[in-house]
């Protein structure tokens, strides 16, 4: 089956985006949205103009789509997208949303409005779990912002190990924050994956912007 990808290069999406490649589907293209608000509800807003990067390595188009990141013009954004990808002759389109039961029903909604199929792979999985398999499985991110409480800061701009994600996991257990960062308690970055033909080197610093957020800002990429 032809689907796209809703990709924001981080994590989920890139994970999702792999499941999709190896269960035999043909991935017409990566549907990146582009909000302009950061506090958008729908969307991941740190590093998305970054994807052309990735798609470049990934040897897959893009499709990219502007969206106002106000809470209630995002689903006519989002439907915009869903549209793109039904012209490009995809059947269904494949999202990495973990466990936002807000995000998972406006896709789904907007997706039945057109007839495309959704396929989300990560929905439910076990959190700490699935963060060590992204290790396991040679995905390889960094972390571009963190905002939640508890969080070692430490690790904001490092590509994260498998040592980082038990104490990722410790901290959430101990501060209450999801580990896997699905409540916006993180953001990420991809830099190498197993579809990657080649790795991405990226170059920044950090930020502290308050008591408990920080912020990776990427000056260069190659």
């Amino acid at each position: 089956m032809k689907v796209c990808s809703l990709f924001s290069g981080g994590k989920d999406s890139t994970f999702a985006l792999h499941w999709a490649i190896l269960k035999g589907f043909e991935v017409e293209c990566l549907v990146t949205i582009l909000p302009r608000r950061k506090d958008s509800w729908m969307f991941q807003y740190n590093n998305v103009e970054l994807t052309e990067y990735q798609a470049e390595v990934l040897g897959i188009s893009l499709v990219t789509v502007r969206s106002s990141g106000e809470k209630d013009a995002e689903l006519s954004d989002l439907r915009m997208a869903l549209k793109t990808v039904k012209s490009r002759g995809a059947m269904g389109i494949v999202t990495g949303a973990l466990l936002s039961d807000y995000q998972r029903m406006n896709i789904n909604m907007l997706a039945d409005e057109l007839d495309l199929k959704v396929y989300s792979p990560l929905w439910r999985k076990d959190q700490e779990r699935y963060m060590k398999e992204l290790i396991e499985y040679g995905f390889e991110f960094i972390i571009t912002s963190a905002t939640a409480y508890g969080f070692p800061f430490e690790l904001v701009g490092k590509v994260i190990t498998m040592e980082d994600v038990e104490r990722i996991v410790e901290r959430s257990r101990k501060f209450g924050f999801n580990p896997a960062f699905e409540g916006g308690e993180a953001e990420t970055f991809v830099i190498n994956a197993p579809l990657f033909k080649r790795k991405l080197i990226v170059e920044g610093k950090a930020v502290k912007l308050g008591e408990f957020e920080w912020e990776y800002r990427i000056e260069h990429i190659r």
